[in-house]
Parts: structure tokens; sequence; C-alpha cells
């Protein structure tokens, strides 16, 4: 069993189902749809209905599902305005023409999405570090995590991340309570704080948990991060998956991840990329021109 994880299709349901097929998870593996599923492109509840109906699909929410909401449910202006300009119209033009009680349905099921999830996988990209069925646990947040709060949550609670051996010790439990901690505005819009320094969460032989966001667009991650582990774009100039913060204090472990491949922008650069965390192999499918 297999954990696969993927953001930010922005209604460009053709890639997101192109990507799906081409990683091929089967019936007994994980797909965590880490949010932004909506807006901008031409087929914001295709993509929601192709997701939902995937086996074993774990969804989180995203800044953009969270505009909606705020615009649909509260009433106020400043907020639909804003949900607008940022591509909500796409998805309330697509909302409008469905049966009045799909529609409140799909945004009663996306009011309840959660805001993070806490995965262990066998680690296999490492394994050459690794003893034979070790895990590498991994955050997943739609924007990423206040990583100061949540050092602060671990000191406070015990865990002094100096101690020796206190990365391996990251378990999910002991995580649960560090991201339920988080504020709801850092986990869907955090951007220059998170992806600009280390974690602090892997130490330097490589333990701890690895965080994997989406977004911000990797193709320009470039004006927030540094340490990234290649380039935003391939030589076909799409946007890339790309791994951040590899170094010797974190033992060569890249401790932050951007799965948003700048499906937003749409072509040419955007695609809608997928992960397997225990291998990091990743699977892409460009964004046409006009989809």
């Amino acid at each position: 069993m297999a954990t696969y994880v993927t953001s930010d299709a922005h209604g460009h349901v053709r890639a997101l189902d192109a990507a799906l097929e081409a990683a091929g998870p089967g019936s007994a593996d994980t797909v965590v749809v880490m949010g932004d599923m909506i807006d901008r492109g031409p087929d914001p509840v295709g993509v929601v209905n192709l997701v939902r109906g995937l086996p074993n699909v774990r969804v989180l929410m995203g800044n953009h599902e969270h505009m909606m909401l705020g615009a649909l449910l509260t009433g106020d202006a400043s907020v639909q305005g804003n949900w607008d300009i940022n591509g909500g119209w796409a998805t309330l033009a697509q909302l409008d023409r469905l049966p009045r009680e799909q529609a409140a349905e799909l945004v009663d099921w996306a009011s309840n999405l959660p805001l993070f999830d806490i995965v262990s996988v066998v680690d296999e990209f490492y394994a050459s570090r690794a003893k034979a069925g070790d895990r590498r646990v991994y955050l997943l947040a739609h924007a990423g995590i206040d990583a100061a709060a949540a050092r602060a949550h671990l000191a406070g609670s015990g865990m002094a991340l100096e101690a020796p051996g206190a990365a391996a010790r990251l378990g999910v439990e002991r995580l649960r309570p560090m991201m339920e901690a988080q504020a709801t505005e850092d986990l869907l819009w955090i951007r220059e704080r998170f992806w600009g320094a280390p974690t602090g969460l892997v130490d330097a032989r490589g333990r701890g948990p690895v965080v994997v966001a989406g977004h911000t667009p990797s193709a320009v991650l470039g004006g927030f991060a540094q340490l990234m582990g290649g380039p935003v774009l391939d030589r076909s100039g799409r946007a890339r998956v790309v791994e951040v913060g590899a170094c010797q204090d974190t033992g060569g472990v890249a401790d932050r991840i951007d799965i948003d491949a700048s499906a937003a922008g749409g072509s040419p650069h955007g695609q809608v990329a997928v992960m397997r965390l225990e291998d990091h192999r990743v699977w892409y499918a460009p964004v046409a021109e006009g989809e």
C-alpha cells in the first residue's frame, strides 16, 4: 500500500485525471488531495467530482475552498469580491448551473474538509541510509506550517529537539497536537516564512518529519526558497515538484517539498503533479492550451 499526494489542480480536470492515470494508484493505496481543487480553471466541479470518486482518498482544505465557503456562507461582499478576483467566478458559474441540492451538498462536503494530515510511510527514497522497513513521517498541509510555532509547541510539551534522537521520536501521535495548534491562516496561506527557512524538525542524521505543501506555484518558488533541490522548470519549460532544504544540518534530507506544479497558471508552464511518498517518484500531466 502506497501513499500519493497531489495539490492545486485548480479546475484542470483533464490534467489531474491524466496525472492520476499515469501514477496508477491501486484500490489499496491512499491518495491525499491537498486542496485548491477549484477556481481559475475550466472545470472546478469536475475536479471535485473526480476527487470524490477516488478510492481511499483523503482531501484537505485549501485556501480557495476556504474562500469559497466564506463567500457562499457569510454573504460578506468583501469576501465575495476577494473570491471572485482569485478565480472564484469559474466555480460559482458551475455551482449556479447545478441543481440546488447538489450544489448545497458539495458546499457542505467542502466545509468539513480537514486542514492537515499526517502519514507514515516506508522510507524507500532514503533507503541507502535507513534500515529496511524504516518509516518516514510526512506532515501534509495546503500551504505549509509555521515552523517556529511548531518547535515552540514541541518544546512546551517536553520534546526538546536539541536532545539526541529527538527528531527520530516525532511520530504521528506526537505530531498531531502540534499540527492542531497551528493557526488556520498559516496552514492555508503561509508562504515566505515557511519556504524561507528550515523547519528545524529534521536532524543532522536526516531523521524527522518532512513537510509537503502546495499553494506556492513552484515556478515562482525561487522568490521565497533557498537550497532548492533542482530547477523549478523542466527542459520543456514546465513547472516541476521541487524539494527544498537539503543541507548538512538535515543530513542531506529535504525538509520541505513543493508539489504545486503551477497548474493555476495554465499553459505553457502549468502541470498537475502526483508524487508517491515512499520513493518520491513524480508523475506529471501538462495543462493543455485552452484547458
